[in-house]
This record gives structure tokens, C-alpha cells and sequence, in this order.
């Protein structure tokens, strides 16, 4: 089961998941965007749309469908509209989060449980390293402190219900999952960079860009559903010890620049222009954020596959397929990274 099918990540793990064979099914409201990845791909899915706050619809879904996996994305996924509807933002995410938690907790048939929160749910105090698992909470803006939030209730669940000590009443293993800056194909959300960027190419603008010099860990979509994929699995194996908190970054070379990110992309299609637009009462983001994933590379050998040249050159790639041809090529970079994922032997891919 996925929450938050129809969105850009987990349409991306729809679709990762329908090539390995699984049984999916998806719950979410109806795509935010047109076009959108979800109604690109055509998928042939068990495919339920309501609100993640409806706990009642929810569970019955849970009941009907017998889930042995959960993954949680649905979420409202951006700073921006924290600023503009931050009730939505907090009971969405939050209460949200405990209502896929507690379905969980009432259907035996679930054996593991990822809730995706973010890299923002930490208190960021523009460090020039990347954060860890067991550094502090917190969040400036709205978005990011309902993120922080959401891993609380995580961690109060897991202590609270299943927990070793409450072993014998319930198998259900809960972990939670922190990316980076995730690009790729097929995301249109409003004020994110690479769907603006790709808004203007396809309507013959420059791009306006609000903060130049903001770093973020960049990465492709498929680096951190790889993560969360690997973690899935060792939940499903019973192994306990992976019931926590984990990061999911790119390595430090993808720590760039937004303007860095957008001269790569032109470098890659010459269609892409971009113009400056300072705004100083604009809300606040964060300047600088990194994530370590130390954690992730030691005790699962989980490494990122493609590196930031890879990563623009793949997204730009997806895009320029679908304005120019119309067609979308999800499936093929799959295939392209578990390849690449495999010649480089990376431990995880086996």
C-alpha cells in the first residue's frame, strides 16, 4: 500500500514496484498537477481517492486490501503553501501520519511500516555539515515543523506499541525515511525549481528563480526510494533493529547551488534560460541544508547510484522526451539504474 500514490514519488515507486511484481495498491487524493507522472504512466493499480485524514475510509481500505507493507508519502509537500494554508499543512501531515499508524496498529496482516518525512524536519541551524539521525527536531516554517512532528508520532508509536516488549501482541515493525532535494521526471508541483524550469522551457521563458544561492543535497528520485525499498525489505525480514530513523542522501558533491543545479540543466538543453528574481519579503527557506547518511552506508550498504551529473542529465533527459515527443520514459530509468546499480556493484542491489 502507498499513500500518496498519485504524487510525484509515489508514482515513482508505483511504478518501480508494478515492474518488480508486487500487489499495489494506492491511496490519495487526485493528482495535484496537469499533466502529472501518476496519469503519465498508466498504470494498472488498485487505485483509491480520499483524504488521508479520513481515518475511517482509510482503514476500511486497509481491511478490504490486507496490506503486508506500508508505504506513507501522502503528504502537503511544500514549503510555499505551509506559508498560505497551514492547518491543511499540520493535519494533513501530522494527523495524517498517526491515522496510517493506527489503521496499521488494527490490521494484523501489516508487517512493516516506512513513513517518509523529509530532510527539512530537522532544526536547521545552517550547519556546514550534513545532519544526523539523532540530531534535533525542529523546523522554522510550518512544513517543516509538521514534518518534525510526524516523526515524533512515528517514534511515540513505535515506543508505545511496538516496541520489543510488545513483541507478542503485534509483529509490525515502523521506520522512518529522510531524502534530500529529490528531482527527476515528471513533477509539475507549483515553486519547485526543476518543474519551473521545465514549465518556462515548454512555453518559451527564462526561469525565475527566488534563491540562487540556497544549497541543498540534490538527488534523483530513485536514490532514495532505493533506501526506502532496502528498508522495506528488512522490515518485512523481521529485523528489528532497522525499525528507526534513517537518512537517505547523495553523496557531498551533489550538495550544490540552486544557480549550480540550473547551469548544469542548461549545459544539458540549451532551452533552458534562467532570470534572477530576488524577493525580499519573500517567507523564509532554509539557505543551507545537508543530510549524512552515514547510518544508511554502514549498517545496510546502501550508497546512492547516480552522482549529480547522472542526476540532471537523467531528469533533463525525461523532460525533453516529454515536451518534445510527448512520451514518458519512467520505466527505461528504472531499468537504467538498477543497471548501473549492479555494474557498480553496489551491495543493495543483489
Amino acid at each position: 500500500m502507498i499513500t500518496g500514490h498519485t504524487g510525484f514519488k509515489g508514482s515513482w515507486l508505483c511504478a518501480w514496484l508494478d515492474k518488480l511484481g508486487a500487489d499495489v495498491a494506492g491511496y490519495s487524493l487526485p493528482p495535484p498537477t496537469q499533466p502529472n507522472h501518476y496519469e503519465c504512466l498508466n498504470l494498472d493499480i488498485n487505485s483509491v481517492i480520499n483524504d488521508i485524514r479520513d481515518y475511517e475510509a482509510l482503514i476500511n481500505v486497509f481491511k478490504e486490501f490486507k496490506p503486508e507493507i506500508i508505504f506513507h508519502l501522502a503528504a502537503q509537500p511544500s514549503v510555499l503553501v505551509s506559508y498560505k494554508d497551514p492547518i491543511e499543512t499540520v493535519s494533513t501531515n501530522v494527523i495524517g501520519t498517526a491515522h496510517v499508524l493506527e489503521a496499521s496498529r488494527q490490521i494484523n496482516n501489516v508487517t512493516a511500516v516506512v513513513i517518509v518525512t523529509t530532510d527539512k524536519c530537522y532544526d536547521n541551524k545552517e550547519w556546514l555539515y550534513g545532519y544526523r539521525e539523532n540530531d534535533d527536531l525542529g523546523g522554522h516554517d510550518l512544513y517543516s515543523a509538521s514534518k518534525a512532528c510526524a516523526e515524533i508520532v512515528t517514534a511515540s508509536y513505535r515506543r508505545s506499541f511496538f516496541s520489543s516488549k510488545q513483541s507478542d501482541n503485534h509483529k509490525l515493525l515502523v521506520a522512518s525515511a529522510r531524502a534530500g532535494n529529490v528531482i527527476g521526471g515528471g513533477d509539475w508541483t507549483d515553486e519547485r525549481l526543476v518543474p519551473d524550469v521545465f514549465r518556462a522551457v515548454a512555453q518559451s521563458n527564462s526561469v525565475k528563480v527566488r534563491n540562487p544561492d540556497s544549497t541543498r543535497p540534490w538527488q534523483h528520485v530513485l536514490e532514495p526510494l532505493s533506501g526506502y525499498l532496502l528498508l522495506g525489505q528488512k522490515l518485512l525480514q523481521g529485523l528489528s533493529d532497522f525499525a528507526d530513523a534513517w537518512n537517505f542522501g547523495p553523496d557531498l558533491e551533489s550538495n550544490m547551488k540552486t544557480v549550480e543545479i540550473i547551469d548544469m540543466m542548461a549545459n544539458e538543453w540549451s532551452a533552458i534560460t534562467a532570470k534572477t528574481l530576488i524577493d525580499n519579503n519573500a517567507p523564509h527557506e532554509a539557505g543551507l541544508l545537508m543530510l549524512d547518511s552515514t547510518k544508511a552506508k554502514v549498517q545496510m550498504n546502501w550508497e546512492p547510484v547516480w552522482g549529480i551529473k547522472n542526476t540532471v542529465n537523467k531528469t533533463v533527459n525525461w523532460y525533453k522526451n516529454y515536451i518534445e515527443k510527448d512520451i514518458a520514459i519512467t520505466l527505461e530509468q528504472i531499468d537504467d539504474y538498477t543497471t548501473d546499480a549492479i555494474r557498480n556493484k553496489k551491495t543493495w542491489s543483489n
